[in-house]
């Protein structure tokens, strides 16, 4: 391949796992899949001298994306070169001494406080603008607010969140495939929430690895001083040892001792110089300082056997392959399967069944492949789609190919409609999480609504499903037989007609008599009849029942399901009836918008998205915003109340 094309084609890969690590939180390469990449570009640049403006080797990090206000960082904060060879740190600090810390996995914060009190906090973002987050900041849990020092003080450091506090947090959560992956992504997350009440809930602890300023301290030029002295204003500094060349190995023996049992997620460690001025002397290239480096651990690496390849369809259409191999040992833990992403990764690996893998743990959480040392490259690509059936094409896009199922009814691109259909106020199928429908439909197990009842069928596969056991799955099965009893009311939301709330629902329901044959046969007129039912609410109800592709649906349901008594039909559900609600801001009391307008819908009344004249009040816990809802709710003259307020309005209603 032509080595310009290749260098083109590294710094697209290399910039879209860089997006959407830092943008949104997740992977798309490993991290020994991405430093093998960067060090081929680095070495293709040197090699032909030819250098993209955008090259990651030159680039520091990516623009970040939300509502959080942007500020520039008062110098910009670059990343680090790395190295995973003990040899060539000793060599980097020569006859220097250094500071070697943990590398800690959180999210990097810079601080900075005035007067004696905290005034700023800002993400690093880009390396040169970052998000500003300082109520946020305020709530980090061993965090001094107020120091005993009046000038400027500009403090960076990584704010992280503890591998306990991250269990708990899992802990509360349903389902494992609910759950975070690990406490980086959690910790980004939650640093950056526009609520800072949910900051404070999740334990964020800040360690400072860096003092940028304090007022006009020199610190006799050392940079353990600089720690020393945060620490006497109260901050946390992050573990380090003072090291030379001669005992910087046993540091590193120190360090991964403390790592395997440190209740602090790490990636790695720092080796600073602590002579400040020698280490300023030194400059810095375009992306590096030139006074630190980044240690690597080396992954723990096993081999294993790989036994099969599930091919696993999606929402989106993709068919993803899942390497299936002998059970193995990592970090502590058995793993005996890994994505293989698409099919660029899984040719570029050359997979077959019965090839020797070697396999690792990314960050000591995400099993990856690292090589394949057989490289047989015999696995068949399937042409059929594992759910539907329909035969499948391969898509190549920006150099990167995916294998699709393009048929627009395969049961895996309706997901949304199964989790409706299990959700709490329709079938209620507690525990059964959307991540699991997925797997399960992505399986072939689950094709068809009335499927979900019958998963008992596939009982020894559901056992072997990540994240599955013979507890889990008698849970999974439990919930299915119990939601077998149901009300018509319940089954009709489930459907996800549009337009049918579980209000609109409920009254269609009493209008029927809790009669499910004479729901589905209701004509267009007599749904008019209804108070709380429209024209178009009535042509969508109509038109679901008569496609015959919805009766087969429902019929197959009928014969799964058991009507229970028809809930009550008393004035709690009616106090909303005729209103018209928007919804906007975050929310203190219910967990998200969905649940409050689920709460709405239920009392009848009707919750849409744009202030109109037909609005009845507009719901914002910042009622005095200048947002463009609020502007145009004043125009009109329509109420503006708290969450709180309208609760309390709705409440007094129904004592009435």
């Amino acid at each position: 391949m032509d080595k310009i094309q290749r260098i083109r084609e590294l710094v697209y890969l290399l910039n879209e796992a860089g997006r959407t690590y830092y943008q949104e939180d997740r992977e798309i390469m490993s991290n020994l899949e991405y430093d093998r990449l960067y060090d081929e570009l680095a070495a293709l640049e040197e090699e032909t001298g030819f250098q993209l403006a955008g090259s990651p080797t030159l680039t520091v990090g990516h623009e970040v994306v939300s509502s959080l206000p942007k500020e520039k960082h008062e110098a910009p904060m670059l990343s680090l070169d790395k190295t995973k060879d003990p040899l060539a740190l000793k060599e980097w600090l020569g006859e220097q001494e250094g500071l070697l810390s943990f590398k800690l996995d959180g999210l990097t914060v810079v601080l900075t406080y005035q007067n004696g009190e905290l005034v700023k906090g800002i993400t690093r973002g880009s390396g040169a603008i970052g998000e500003v987050i300082t109520p946020n900041a305020r709530t980090f849990v061993n965090l001094p607010l107020k120091i005993d020092f009046l000038e400027e003080v500009i403090v960076r450091g990584e704010a992280v969140i503890r591998y306990s506090d991250f269990e708990k947090i899992n802990s509360r959560l349903p389902e494992t495939e609910a759950r975070y992956k690990n406490p980086r992504n959690l910790c980004s997350g939650t640093v950056r929430q526009l609520n800072s009440r949910i900051t404070a809930e999740r334990r964020v602890h800040f360690y400072a690895f860096s003092l940028r300023k304090a007022g006009s301290l020199d610190f006799d030029n050392s940079r353990e001083k600089q720690m020393l002295w945060l620490k006497e204003r109260g901050f946390e500094p992050v573990e380090y040892r003072k090291v030379r060349q001669e005992d910087l190995e046993e540091s590193l023996e120190f360090f991964a001792r403390e790592t395997a049992i440190s209740d602090l997620p790490s990636d790695g460690l720092v080796l600073t110089l602590e002579d400040i001025r020698y280490g300023q002397s030194l400059g810095t290239t375009s992306k590096f300082p030139r006074d630190s480096i980044a240690f690597k651990w080396q992954d723990e690496m096993a081999e294993t056997l790989l036994e099969t390849v599930e091919w696993s369809a999606s929402r989106t259409g993709l068919i993803n392959p899942i390497a299936v191999f002998r059970p193995v040992e990592l970090e502590g833990t058995i793993v005996s399967r890994a994505s293989l992403h698409n099919l660029s990764i899984l040719r570029e690996l050359a997979i077959g069944i019965g090839d020797i893998l070697k396999v690792y743990k990314a960050n000591m959480i995400i099993p990856q492949i690292g090589e394949n040392l057989t490289r047989s490259n015999s696995l068949p690509i399937p042409q059929a789609c594992p759910v539907c059936g329909a035969r499948t094409e391969i898509r190549k896009e920006k150099d990167v190919e995916t294998l699709l199922c393009p048929n627009p009814e395969c049961p895996a691109k309706q997901i949304k409609g199964f989790t409706h259909f299990v959700s709490r106020d329709a079938m209620n199928m507690e525990g059964l999480s959307e991540a699991t429908i997925e797997k399960l439909v992505g399986r072939g197990l689950v094709k068809e609504l009335a499927d979900l009842f019958r998963m008992s069928r596939h009982r020894e596969e559901i056992c072997t499903m990540e994240g599955f056991g013979e507890k889990s799955c008698q849970n999974l099965l439990d919930a299915a037989e119990q939601a077998r009893n149901t009300t018509p009311a319940r089954l009709l939301y489930s459907l996800g007609i549009p337009g049918i709330g579980l209000a609109n629902a409920r009254l269609i329901s009493r209008f029927a008599l809790g009669k499910w044959d004479r729901i589905q046969k209701l004509t267009r007129e007599e749904l008019l009849t209804i108070d709380g039912v429209g024209p178009v609410m009535a042509e969508q109800f109509t038109r679901y029942f008569g496609e015959e592709k919805n009766q087969t649906l429902v019929k197959a349901l009928l014969e799964e399901v058991r009507f229970e008594e028809e809930e009550s039909s008393g004035q709690e559900f009616q106090s909303l009836t005729g209103q018209t609600i928007v919804i906007t801001g975050s929310l203190e009391r219910f967990e998200n918008r969905s649940s409050l307008k689920e709460w709405i819908e239920a009392r009848g009344g009707k919750v849409t998205d744009s202030v109109t004249a037909k609005t009845s009040l507009l719901i914002n816990n910042e009622p005095t915003s200048g947002s463009s809802k609020n502007k145009k709710a004043r125009e009109l003259g329509i109420p503006i109340l708290s969450e709180a307020e309208f609760l309390e309005e709705v409440q007094n209603a129904e004592n009435r």
